[in-house]
């Protein structure tokens, strides 16, 4: 009988994580987590309550060493998903202290972790398509290849750990691959996040519920994608037979005003006639434009995406629109 490999994800109450769960349950995985703890029990877990009984979470935090190193040492993984972060670009510019210590110092305390007390395991960190800034290539694109100038204090602390990935991979010959992941949403994507905020509050307009939407620039571009498919792409980039760093994204770029479009078109509205801007949602630097080549991911893994722009808002949609009374 074979035994069943073990995965350790932080930030397992997260988006990706409770998606990431559910995939490597699915695979036969026995799949670990590390809570952060706040103080609303009832809820800090809501995204993965319904696999619970299927999977072990652990309290911890990425800033705390001793927490890592009492975890990895105990659980001694295959597989290690560092996917905990201080997530929101727009808070990061209220709390970059408390962001460079998550998405910076934090990786370096996991590959450190990773290195004492697990080293033949594998190790994905969650980059992000932030760490390009408004930079990109000759023919509109980012890639693996595209030098990173970041405008926000979350993208200079992802730089920082995926510059800390390449570096323990090449000075230890550690298994530590880096994705970097475009934006990527689902129905369990924070109201807080442009995509949900528009989904959610569009929803409550249709239904009486709410009168407008406030929103800061609606002529960013971005490459949205679904989590699901982006979960795949994590566990093929850490079961490849060298550790690397892929692209994953789309290809496709969107503005948030065609987003709005899109969505209050889906619900009979014109979007016109309840949006507003407001200069407090304005980052203090814009990036402006995000639009990823993932040439590299589907040459090597055959990835393909099954959700499209309009497919993931209308996943998103159908979930509010159950949800929403």
């Amino acid at each position: 009988m074979m035994t069943k490999k073990k995965a350790l994800i932080t930030g397992i109450s997260g988006q990706d994580g409770s998606y990431l769960s559910e995939y490597l349950l699915s695979l036969g995985y026995d799949v670990y987590g590390i809570l952060r703890r706040h103080s609303t029990t009832e809820t800090q877990k809501s995204r993965i309550d319904h696999i619970n009984h299927k999977i072990q979470t652990f309290y911890g935090d990425v800033s705390d060493f001793s927490s890592l190193a009492k975890t990895f040492s105990s659980i001694q993984p295959d597989e290690i998903y560092n996917l905990a972060a201080q997530s929101h670009v727009r808070i990061s510019f209220d709390i970059p202290e408390y962001t460079v210590k998550a998405n910076a110092l934090g990786v370096l305390n996991v590959l450190e972790a990773h290195k004492q007390f697990c080293p033949e395991a594998r190790l994905y960190q969650a980059s992000s398509s932030e760490m390009f800034g408004n930079s990109f290539d000759s023919d509109e694109h980012q890639r693996e290849s595209t030098p990173m100038n970041p405008v926000s204090p979350y993208g200079c602390s992802k730089v920082f750990g995926y510059n800390m990935v390449r570096h323990y991979r090449n000075a230890h010959n550690l298994f530590a691959c880096n994705g970097i992941l475009f934006n990527h949403e689902s129905p369990r994507r924070g109201s807080n996040f442009v995509t949900s905020k528009v989904v959610k509050t569009a929803v409550e307009i249709s239904k009486g519920i709410k009168n407008e939407l406030v929103l800061g620039n609606m002529d960013s571009y971005r490459d949205w994608g679904h989590s699901k498919d982006y979960v795949r792409a994590m566990h093929m980039i850490l079961n490849h037979d060298v550790p690397d760093d892929f692209v994953v994204s789309t290809g496709k770029t969107h503005s948030v005003r065609e987003l709005c479009e899109y969505v209050f078109s889906r619900l009979g509205m014109d979007y016109r006639e309840y949006v507003r801007q407001d200069e407090k949602f304005l980052r203090p630097e814009e990036l402006k434009y995000l639009r990823g080549d993932c040439s590299k991911l589907r040459n090597t893994f055959d990835w393909t995406p099954e959700y499209d722009f309009e497919g993931l808002l209308d996943d998103m949609i159908d979930y509010w629109e159950a949800n929403l009374v």
